[in-house]
């Protein structure tokens, strides 16, 4: 039976449902953060009490924006997977059995490496380069840490490295289109290499270890990059190499 294909405002019906679905799903999910708002706070702001600093507002409505960005922030993660199904939902019906199965492999495979991405920027970099400042600030000022200010901050160092991490996903994308090879990629291995190393410089503190920490992860994302991209160019091979020995 052939497949029924939908008209323009069914599908503009079908995406409003989902989008819905989506909103539905967070307001509940951030329901439950905001009653553990207190503490995902203390655990975000764990680097600063360790450092024996205290966070402060300058006034009452500012301790409702920063909860409320907290327990916004965290219920967007946590919907992030149900967010991503509806995407596959959508968009499945108009895809060949063939891109769905890369689809489902790559939409999971993006989430994933996003959160990775988030981890190590939580775990390496942003406890280095807030310690320096701190030790920075504090030998010739006195130090006060506005929440909301401290809160930008974390976000302006992790979420980056969250898109940072999904280069090695980009290239297998763009590989498979056709739009890279990986003898394009290993012909601009060094300026990909000045690159990274201008971006480490530029984010972390003037310390070679703390340079090391950003620039390495970033070189090992690429030549990891060029490995998938050939393996995918690989397997177009053998896949055009096998139909063509067909007779």
């Amino acid at each position: 039976m052939a497949d029924k294909r939908m008209t323009w405002v069914e599908h503009l019906a079908d995406l409003r449902r989902r989008i819905l679905y989506t909103l539905a799903v967070f307001v509940v999910v951030l329901g439950g953060c905001l009653g553990w708002v207190a503490h995902i706070y203390r655990y975000l702001v764990s680097p600063v009490t360790r450092a024996g600093y205290t966070l402060m507002v300058v006034s009452p409505g500012e301790v409702v924006r920063v909860y409320l960005s907290v327990g916004g922030v965290a219920a967007v993660g946590l919907t992030l997977p149900f967010a991503l199904y509806q995407l596959w939902r959508f968009v499945a019906p108009g895809l060949t059995p063939v891109e769905q199965r890369y689809a489902l492999r790559l939409l999971p495979a993006a989430a994933v490496m996003f959160v990775l991405g988030v981890l190590f920027a939580w775990f390496v970099i942003f406890p280095t380069l807030l310690h320096f400042l701190l030790h920075l600030a504090a030998a010739n000022f006195q130090v006060m840490l506005r929440a909301g200010s401290y809160f930008s901050f974390l976000a302006n160092v992790c979420l980056p490295f969250g898109f940072i991490f999904e280069l090695p996903l980009a290239v297998v994308f763009l590989t498979r289109m056709g739009l890279l090879t990986p003898r394009w990629l290993r012909r601009n291995r060094r300026y990909a290499y000045l690159v990274s190393v201008v971006l480490g410089v530029l984010i972390s503190p003037p310390e070679l270890i703390s340079h090391l920490s950003v620039v390495l992860p970033m070189i090992c994302l690429y030549e990891l990059s060029i490995g998938l991209s050939l393996l995918v160019q690989r397997r177009q091979q053998q896949a055009a190499h096998t139909a063509a020995s067909r007779p």
